[in-house]
């Protein structure tokens, strides 16, 4: 969090300038404003370092380097030189790692009801014959996991974050009694919404803890593996290898994909677990397809050349999406820094800064800026059925706008935080 203190509905302050801000505020809403920050989206600008692979391949160039041809069936794990370049940078063996469709979130989707239908390796029985089937879900998170577990009838339990990873205290005592427990949704770098990392200690843990459900996984959506922000790299322990080495070797599922890294629409995804996990999978999405779109995956092949071709693209990325987060920083910093009515992040890397403003006031605020014309994400969205206990939590999405849009929009943010604020303030002091 970048301000040291508390958010606080409350102080003189906000008290005695409440006219000037619902003055200022008013001003906002009269000028038929437009904005959105609603969700991570690449800007045009981003995609544009990707139109390259509109043209990477010409009529005939249809072969992979072992000689497939790429406009034919087959290739269910996809092309061994895509897989190559994203190993190490998703921390998968190469011959454990699958390329699959454009979207991750599809290939999770499928995991969990695959599992729902076959039994898994270790399983005792397929989770659709289970009483109840839980997940763990570190708050805040990515609102399209809770979303599959909505969509299967599964319970999320809420586990907190601590700034390395899930308490895993609480994570430890949960998953150890209570076998219905069968799942936990990770973010494990530059966590969405948070930004944080999980720490060497925290995968560790997570790893060689024991679980009353045989079949528990977690289920690691390395998203941000490459999306760095500043020039500090922040290092994620491999948790495949960390859990073979503590012998469980089936616990996780790797789930990446280049969604934001060269066309969101028509990227490819990638899965990687354990021998015995990854020919379950096999099996299981052979009977979906007879192989993924193998021509989208050479062209990023071609495009990308090899891993170090990708680490050069990022930095491509970097040097958008730096100014932008920065000017958020810079308005927050200026309009409500003083005031200490509100806290938020810096990420390392990622796409995403979470704003805390006092408690009970979140919800208020992303009403007010919506009737400002400035379009954010619900709030408790990061939450299971989008409730935030404390109604505190808004995440920002500054990757889409063009600078000078996020600035203004920022501004309008912050005036809603300081009018709720204010208002409370005022109320309480009645």
């Amino acid at each position: 969090m970048s301000q040291a203190s508390t958010p606080q509905a409350g102080g003189p302050q906000a008290a005695a300038g409440l006219a000037a801000v619902r003055a200022e505020y008013e001003e906002f809403r009269a000028r038929g404003l437009a904005l959105d920050l609603t969700r991570g989206k690449p800007s045009a600008e981003q995609l544009d370092l990707s139109d390259e692979l509109l043209t990477v391949l010409r009529p005939g160039d249809v072969r992979s380097a072992d000689g497939t041809d790429c406009r034919n069936y087959g290739g269910l794990q996809g092309l061994p030189e895509l897989r190559e370049i994203f190993a190490g940078l998703l921390q998968v063996p190469a011959d454990q790692l699958l390329a699959a469709g454009n979207a991750s979130l599809n290939v999770m989707y499928d995991v969990v009801a695959h599992a729902m239908l076959s039994a898994l390796p270790g399983a005792k029985q397929r989770w659709i014959d289970e009483e109840e089937i839980r997940f763990l879900c570190p708050v805040p998170g990515y609102d399209r996991h809770f979303s599959i577990c909505d969509r299967f009838g599964i319970t999320m339990v809420p586990v907190p974050l601590t700034g390395q990873g899930p308490d895993m205290d609480v994570v430890e005592e949960l998953v150890a009694a209570d076998p219905r427990i069968k799942g936990m949704w990770c973010v494990p770098k530059y966590s969405n919404p948070t930004g944080e990392t999980y720490s060497d200690e925290t995968v560790r843990r997570l790893a060689a803890m024991p679980t009353a459900a045989p079949d528990f996984r977690l289920f690691w959506d390395n998203a941000y593996a490459v999306h760095h922000l500043t020039e500090e790299r922040a290092e994620l322990a491999p948790v495949l290898a960390a859990c073979a080495e503590a012998g469980h070797a089936d616990r996780a599922f790797v789930f990446g994909s280049t969604s934001k890294i060269t066309l969101a629409g028509s990227g490819v995804a990638f899965i990687g677990s354990s021998p015995a996990n990854t020919a379950w999978y096999l099996k299981l999405t052979g009977n979906q397809t007879i192989g993924p779109d193998k021509v989208n995956q050479l062209r990023h092949a071609r495009f990308f050349g090899d891993a170090d071709g990708v680490l050069a693209h990022m930095e491509r990325h970097r040097a958008l999406l730096e100014p932008r987060f920065a000017a958020v920083y810079e308005v927050l910093e200026r309009e409500l820094g003083p005031l200490g009515i509100a806290e938020w992040t810096r990420p390392d890397g990622g796409y995403f800064v979470s704003l805390e403003v006092p408690d009970g006031c979140a919800a208020e605020v992303v009403r007010l800026a919506k009737e400002a014309g400035i379009a954010l994400t619900p709030a408790g969205a990061a939450f299971p059925g989008g409730r935030d206990p404390r109604d505190s939590h808004i995440r920002l999405a500054p990757s889409y706008p063009s600078v000078e849009e996020i600035r203004l929009a920022m501004q309008g943010v912050a005036t809603c935080v300081k009018l709720v604020a204010a208002e409370r303030a005022a109320a309480a002091s009645q």
